[in-house]
């Protein structure tokens, strides 16, 4: 294990190396990188030439996935996965999701050449925020074998599906399949912040994910009939943007009633959209969020009740698209326990939580064993240029991180699993 003072020079490596990739973006003054943008192929190169450096062998998937691939101790061993997504929101900060995959390459370059007795993948997903296409988690729907024609038919603002966004990549959309998980894969691990201020009402710079809360995307449409504003009278309008307005505030008045539950409309678009125009036409995005996967889709249900009744009652109709149904999931518990022995030799108290954020992990946990670490996240502010971590918890999930790879190195269950890989 190396001194504090190494690894703290480590941890503001990792800060500085965030920041450098926030100014790799696709809209001046501001950081944005979406599937498979110029941006996208400009951060690819420079994550690549750390992974390289690192002694990793770098490829591009057919999903647009940047991967890196640090040898075992033996020719065919197994493999451990690192990583996280690089794809970002409209005005981001530098550390949602970039941070998981440049502290991994960091946690490679700890290695110094030693070898473990299984690889080390890091793995920089291509999409999980689901900007561009209406639709996350494309990076790690590959690796499940879960990118399906539906969503590569997909299409952006510009008319671009996802299909053609790999092919002007210079990727083959006929090669997906290959990016999917090999059978070696023994296990995901995912750091990230935290999004919220739980860890930092706790004082704890390192968090436990036990779970992950089940999301529900979806897209309604009200349509009504678009008039003059100053000569249709107030009782024989159908405005659609009045449904919406009333619909939005049933869905926090539901999320309201049931604890842990959040629901959010956080997009709405309105046609003909000009100020002496009644709206004919309201589309709105609505995200459900819960634990309980039962909860979560009642809520969604009853929500799309009362969107018809809302409708039905001024004169309109409106139509339902659900985007997503991704399930809650639980993380491994071997690998908790693993994740929980590292912190308290690292000297962090433990705190198990759940994410109510979704993250690829939740996909790949499908798939293969699967954990993450969270790391706090001051303010609680996350999606948003303030968003910020400390080089001491920085330096904390680094610690733990090494004595986790040390940890799995000489575990006996771990080497179960490796036979069974």
């Amino acid at each position: 294990m190396e001194h504090s003072a190494a690894i703290a020079d480590r941890a503001e490596k990792v800060i500085a190396r965030c920041k450098r990739l926030a100014s790799i973006t696709e809209t001046p003054g501001s950081t944005c990188r979406t599937f498979l943008s110029i941006a996208m192929r400009e951060c690819y190169r420079v994550v690549g030439d750390w992974m390289e450096a690192a002694g990793a062998s770098v490829s591009i998937d057919a999903a647009g996935n940047l991967r890196g691939l640090y040898p075992a101790a033996d020719t065919g061993a197994p493999r451990l996965l690192l990583g996280s997504h690089l794809d970002t929101v409209p005005d981001a900060g530098a550390y949602d999701g970039v941070l998981g995959v440049v502290l991994a390459v960091s946690l490679v370059e700890t290695l110094e050449d030693r070898k473990l007795p299984f690889a080390i993948e890091v793995i920089g997903f291509s999409e999980e925020e689901g900007v561009r296409f209406g639709a996350p988690f494309i990076g790690s729907r590959a690796l499940t074998g879960k990118l399906d024609d539906e969503l590569l038919n997909r299409t952006d603002a510009k008319g671009v599906s996802v299909r053609t966004a790999i092919e002007n990549f210079g990727l083959k959309p006929a090669d997906i399949s290959q990016a999917a998980l090999s059978n070696d894969s023994l296990a995901y691990l995912e750091f990230h912040i935290e999004q919220g201020p739980v860890l930092e009402s706790l004082r704890i710079p390192l968090g436990i994910v036990e779970g992950i809360a089940g999301q529900t995307r979806g897209e309604f449409t009200f349509l009504g009939r678009a008039n003059h504003a100053g000569t249709t009278p107030m009782t024989l309008r159908h405005d659609a943007m009045a449904a919406a307005a009333e619909w939005i505030l049933e869905v926090e008045r539901v999320a309201k009633m049931e604890k842990g539950l959040v629901a959010t409309v956080g997009r709405i678009a309105a046609t003909p959209n000009a100020a002496n125009v009644i709206a004919g036409q309201v589309q709105l995005s609505l995200d459900v969020r819960h634990s309980s996967n039962s909860l979560r889709i009642r809520t969604a249900d009853f929500l799309a009740v009362q969107a018809e009744e809302i409708a039905h009652r001024r004169g309109l109709t409106v139509q339902r698209k659900t985007l997503l149904n991704q399930p809650a999931v639980s993380m491994d518990p071997f690998l908790m326990g693993q994740i929980e022995q590292a912190a308290v030799n690292a000297g962090c108290a433990v705190h198990r939580m759940v994410s109510g954020a979704g993250h690829d992990a939740m996909i790949v946990a499908g798939t293969i064993p699967t954990a993450m670490i969270f790391l706090r996240t001051p303010g609680g502010v996350s999606h948003h240029p303030s968003e910020s971590v400390s080089v001491d918890d920085v330096a904390k999930a680094m610690e733990c991180g090494m004595l986790l790879l040390t940890q799995l190195g000489g575990s006996a269950e771990f080497q179960k699993r490796m036979v069974r890989a």
